[in-house]
C-alpha cells in the first residue's frame, strides 16, 4: 500500500479495542497485489479489487506494472542452495513434468551424484544403494462431499456437475404385457427454462418426443424395459438439445402391469 505524504489523513494502522492491528485504507490510497492470481480465486479477487476502486482506491496488479513476486527461488538462488547442503540426491517435487526434467539436468550440472524425477505416488527409496523408484501407492485427489470423502472420479460429483449445466428431466410410462401404453406418460423437468424460443412449453416438447419415440418403438422392443427406456431416453434428450442447445440428464423410469 502506498500513502501520498502531505494530505491529512488519518492513520494508515490503528489498534483496536481487541488488540488486534487493523488496516485503515481511504480514498486516494493505492493496493499494489504483488502476486498473480491463483487459478479458481479469480472472482473473489476480481470483486476485492473492484471494490477497492468503488472507494477510489488505486490498485496496481502484476498486468499494469512489474511488480510481481514470485515464490520460487532463481537459478542462482538453487545453485547457492546446494552449494550450501551439498546433497547426495536430488528428487524434485514442484511442477509439471518438464519442470522436473529441467530441476533434475541443473542438478546434475551441479555436480549432484543422483536425480531421480518421479510423479505423484511413487515411491523411492533414497538408501540404503542407489536411489531409485521402487514402488507406486494410491494418489490423486479426493472431494470432501459433504460429510464423505470420495475420489475426484466418483460418479455422483460428475452428475452433480452436469445437473447443475443443463438441468435434469425425469420421464414415467406405464406399460401392459403386450407393449401398449396404460395412462398417459408423465414428464416433470427441473432446472429447465419454461418455454422455448417459440412460446412451447418444454413440457409439451418432451411429451412430444415420448409419444413419437413410442411411435417409432417396434413392438418386440417394447417387452425390453431397459431397451424401452434407453430409447425414450435418447429420444427426449435430443428433442431437447435441438430446441435448447443443452443436453439435460434425462431418466426414464417404465413400469409394467
Amino acid at each position: 500500500m502506498h500513502r501520498q505524504s502531505g494530505e491529512p489523513r488519518a492513520a494508515l494502522a490503528r489498534i483496536a479495542e481487541d488488540n488486534h492491528p487493523q488496516i485503515v485504507l481511504e480514498r486516494g490510497d493505492t493496493v499494489v497485489f504483488s502476486s498473480r492470481v491463483i487459478p479458481g480465486n479469480e472472482t473473489s479477487i476480481f470483486d476485492l479489487q473492484n471494490l477497492l476502486a468503488e472507494r477510489g482506491i488505486r490498485v496496481i496488479t502484476e498486468k499494469d506494472h512489474f511488480v510481481h513476486v514470485s515464490g520460487h527461488p532463481c537459478r542462482d538462488e538453487l545453485a547457492a542452495m546446494y552449494q550450501w547442503i551439498r546433497p547426495e540426491v536430488s528428487i524434485p517435487v514442484h511442477g509439471e513434468a518438464r519442470h522436473l526434467a529441467e530441476h533434475a539436468a541443473f542438478a546434475r550440472e551441479l555436480q549432484v551424484p543422483e536425480q531421480v524425477v518421479v510423479k505423484n505416488g511413487l515411491i523411492v527409496r533414497i538408501a540404503p544403494g542407489p536411489a531409485e523408484v521402487v514402488d507406486e501407492a494410491p494418489a490423486g485427489r479426493i472431494y470432501l462431499d459433504g460429510d464423505v470423502l470420495t475420489d475426484q472420479d466418483e460418479g455422483a460429483v460428475q452428475e452433480r456437475r452436469r445437473l447443475s449445466f443443463a438441468g435434469s428431466v425425469f420421464v414415467s410410462i406405464v406399460l401392459d404385457g403386450k407393449g401398449q401404453v396404460r395412462g398417459d406418460p408423465q414428464v416433470r423437468l427441473m432446472g429447465l427454462p419454461e418455454e422455448d424460443s417459440f412460446g412451447v412449453p418444454f413440457e409439451d416438447r418432451a411429451l412430444d418426443a415420448v409419444d413419437d419415440a413410442l411411435g417409432r418403438l417396434p413392438a418386440k422392443r417394447r417387452q425390453d424395459d431397459d431397451a424401452v427406456a434407453e430409447f425414450l431416453r435418447r429420444a427426449v434428450r435430443g428433442a431437447l438439445r435441438r430446441e435448447w442447445g443443452k443436453k439435460p440428464q434425462v431418466a426414464v423410469v417404465v413400469t409394467r402391469i
